[in-house]
This record gives structure tokens, sequence and C-alpha cells, in this order.
């Protein structure tokens, strides 16, 4: 799964005593650069005003109309200072944006400092910040305080930004469906609705009823269902599961992808025990793995909260995540532990396709032979980004942290989808997540992106957000 990158709509700030030249020759260079980075862009046209910067009030009405006829084509701002840039005009122009605003400041060059060459964008951009912060609009400013374009510098502020604007307009407007009542016994999984929807993340619900139900509409000959089995067997591997369990998968998954599309969820929290084990033999593990996989976020035990951090992670990875259980201590290693689930675990972050099993814990309660699904195997070395969110006292509350997972071995006989995460002072992060009353369940996603994610959280959707 690969996020598609960021489209941005570029301002130039510009002080008519400055050269003009300056604008022009930042306007070919910006775009051509983020060109290469990967995005597309969006500029006022040149003749609009001088250059197309904007050194006034009035322009930056201008540039605000504009955006305004542009709703929808740029996920974030770039304001770029090529010189000293005029803050009121700045303030007119973006301050009804809508979108994560950079501000960018070009350098001045030591031989090029006379009046007619200096640039002065290093002052100019705390004006800049300044004003926005009197007018409450919020703002990402990036170290170096200046940076060229052509530089690497600038590529890797592009990247955490083009990053950040992912995972905040990802979470505008989201649905999170939650398929199943909660089971009774996960109170740790309990979320507050309103505190979602206060943050516009809509939360739907279906009764298993309805999923049964269109499952038991379906047959194994329609194309829906032929083509699932079809999906399924090249994805993993299927030595001695029983072709019924096996068919009630693939009409299980028909019937998942059916509301998912239907209710336009960005991302699922499923009820998988014991109804489906009960009445169907079959627990739906890999199918979130494979839902997992092609970059539908979807969480187990109706986790919504887990669902919505899974979403937000992925958002700026631009790849899979999955949620995974604080389950077990690696010997005697205090920064090193087990992370664990029962099979939802994507392929792209697995050693191997792995393989479809019986679920060997709820075979207990339910009986063997009863709760084929699990996707059994193990989570390949990788860095990774993790976190978890609850709701209280209205509020969206996260923690994130970063670890790897390692090439440590785990016994033959574990069951279900793990890997050995190494975390510095994972102690220390264990305790604040129980202290802080957080659920045993962690997302996880590729890659350190925790910088990105914290500030999309925090500064634009408005979460509390603690780093363990």
């Amino acid at each position: 799964m690969a996020s598609e990158k960021s489209t941005f709509a570029l301002f130039f700030g510009n002080r008519g005593f400055f050269p003009a030249a300056l604008q022009a020759e930042a306007r070919k260079q910006l775009r051509d650069r983020l060109k290469q980075l990967g995005h597309k862009t969006l500029l006022l046209g040149a003749s609009h005003t001088r250059y197309g910067a904007v050194e006034t009030p009035a322009e930056g009405e201008l540039y605000a109309n504009w955006l305004q006829q542009n709703r929808g084509k740029f996920d974030g701002i770039i304001l770029s200072l090529p010189n000293f840039g005029d803050e009121t005009g700045a303030i007119a122009a973006l301050k009804d944006c809508g979108v994560p605003i950079l501000i960018q400041a070009y350098p001045d060059e030591l031989d090029k400092m006379a009046p007619e060459l200096r640039r002065d964008a290093f002052c100019g951009k705390f004006s800049i910040m300044d004003v926005f912060y009197q007018n409450g609009l919020k703002f990402t400013a990036l170290k170096p305080h200046t940076v060229q374009p052509a530089s690497d510098r600038f590529a890797e502020n592009i990247d955490y930004f083009d990053r950040m604007c992912r995972a905040v307009n990802g979470m505008k407007n989201m649905v999170v469906g939650a398929i199943g009542a909660r089971t009774t016994a996960f109170k740790t999984v309990r979320i507050d609705e309103l505190a979602l929807q206060r943050a516009d993340i809509t939360m739907e619900t279906l009764d298993l009823s309805d999923i049964f139900a269109r499952m038991a509409a379906l047959k194994d000959s329609d194309r829906k269902v032929r083509a699932k089995a079809k999906r399924l067997q090249e994805y993993t591997r299927w030595t001695g599961v029983p072709e019924a369990a096996f068919n009630n998968i693939c009409k299980l998954g028909v019937a998942v992808d059916e509301v998912v599309k239907e209710y336009k969820m960005d991302a699922v929290a499923i009820r998988c025990w014991i109804e489906m084990q009960q009445q169907l033999g079959i627990s739906p593990c890999v199918l979130l793995s494979e839902m997992n996989d092609r970059g539908v976020v979807t969480a187990c035990e109706v986790d919504v909260g887990n669902a919505v951090t899974m979403y937000a992670l992925a958002q700026a990875s631009g790849n899979v995540a999955t949620c995974l259980d604080w389950n077990n201590n690696y010997g005697d290693e205090d920064d090193k532990c087990i992370l664990f689930h029962c099979g939802p675990v994507p392929r792209t972050m697995m050693t191997s396709k792995g393989r479809v099993t019986d679920h060997a814990i709820l075979a207990n309660a339910v009986g063997e032979g009863n709760a084929f699904g699990p996707c059994q195997g193990r989570i390949k070395p990788m860095p990774f980004t993790f976190g978890s969110m609850m709701t209280e006292d209205g509020k969206m509350k996260f923690y994130l942290g970063e670890g790897r997972f390692t090439e440590d071995p785990i016994a033959d006989d574990f069951f279900g989808c793990a890997g050995v995460a190494e975390i510095a002072s994972l102690q220390d992060v264990l305790q604040s997540v129980g202290y802080m009353g957080h659920r045993h369940h962690v997302s996880v996603t590729p890659d350190h992106v925790i910088a990105p994610v914290q500030e999309a959280l925090e500064k634009y959707i408005g979460c509390e957000v603690t780093m363990v």
C-alpha cells in the first residue's frame, strides 16, 4: 500500500521594495523541486499580481478567493518567503484555508548581501509566525529556520509536511465502522462516540446479524464469492482448512466489503468472537490481515480507538498498519516484549505468507475445528511507530512511541502472528500506558513517523498526545 503524495498550493510572500526577480525565480524553482519530489502543485497565475506573489491585503483577498475556487484540489499550503513577506496580506490570504500551512524561508547568501540582492527572509519568517500566532492561525515551521529548496534538508521537510498533511486530511470527516457490539468482557475498548464526532469522526454501527444475513444470501458460485476465494487462496496457505470454513470466510469477506463500501468507511473494527465461531465455525483474522494489506484499516475486538489510531498512523507512513496485543515479556530483557495477535497482521509486515489455522485459544471455549481463520506467522524485522487512543472527558487521548521489531526468535508453538519488539525504556512505557488507563491493544505501522503524527493530532486536530 502506498499513499498518493500530497498536492500543495504555493503562496509567495513579498514586499514591494525587494527585488521582484526573486519571486519569479522562486516560483519556477519551488514548482520544479516539488515535482521532482513527487508532488503536484497549484500556483496563482503570475499575471494576477506581480509575479503571482502577495504583498497587500487586497492581493491576499484575491489569493483567498482563488483558494476557494480550488477547494478540494490541495492538501496543504507552502508559504514561501523568497524575501521578507507582508504579514497582513498573508493573513488575508490564508486565514480560512482549512489545511495545514508550512512556512518556508529562503536563506541569504553571504556574497549577495547588497540591498538589491539580499532577502531578509530569515527575519520575515518571524514576522509571519508572529502575526499568524496573534490571529490564532495554525502553521508548521521546521528546522532549519531558512532552507534552500534544492537541498536535502528541504526534501526532508517536505516529506515531514506531506506525512502530516495526509494524517490531518485523512482524519477530517473520517468514518469508522463498528461491526457488532462490544464484546461484554472487553470493557477495555469502550469508546465515546461524541468525543469522536467533535473531531469530525463519525462512527457507524452495524449488528452482526446484518452481516450474517448478507452472508446467508450469498451462494458459493456467486461471482463475488469466487473472486474473494481466488484472492484469499493467493494471499496465504490454507492446508487443512475445511471447505465449509473456507467458504464461510469468503462470504464473510464479501459481506464486510459490501458494508465498508456502502457506508464509505475509512476504518473498521469488528466483533470477532464468539458468535462467528459458534454459528459459522470460523474466525475472521485472515480477512482482517488481507483487508489491512490492501489498505482497508481493520481492527479486531471492536476496538474503534485503535482503528482510528491505525488509520492516522497509516496515513502518515503511507504504509499498512495493524492492531496488536501488548502480550508477553521476552525473557529477562527489560526493553523487549512480544507483540501479538491471532492473525490480523498484513502480509506486508510478515516474514512469509503464513498459514490459516484453527484458533488454538478459542478452541478451549468452542471446541476444536470450530474457529478456523487465524493467519499464523511472524512479523519481520523493521522499525515501527506505535500508538493507541482512548476517550476521556469528551476528548480523544493518544500515546505515541517508536521501536523496532527484531530478529529474535519466538518458539514454533507460539500461536498467532507475533514479533519481538525492542523499545527504549520499555518498562517506563508500560508504566505510562497502564497508569493513563490505555487498553491492552497497540497500533503499529512500519517506519518512524512519530513527529508528523504528533503534530497532526495535537495542533491540527486538537487531541491530547503523550509521547512514551
